[in-house]
């Protein structure tokens, strides 16, 4: 769904919330609720790829002491 280089910003965010409200068939309810969950799906991706990343530069680290050359 990627949009011409030309829209601005403003008209961007216009057609985004104009294509979710039709997904939703136009209830402004449905569509503020598919947001939100979408949201928070997004939010919990975020977590989990933090506590990957911030695990597997635990796991790089030099063991005993020594320094990596």
């Amino acid at each position: 769904m990627s949009e011409p280089a030309s829209m601005s910003g403003h008209d961007r965010y216009e057609r985004a919330c104009d294509q979710a409200v039709a997904m939703c068939d136009g209830n402004l309810r449905s569509t503020i609720k598919a947001l939100i969950m979408a949201n928070e799906y997004l939010e919990m991706e975020l977590r989990e790829l933090q506590t990957t990343a911030s695990t597997n530069r635990v796991s790089r680290r030099p063991r005993g002491g020594e320094e990596a050359a």
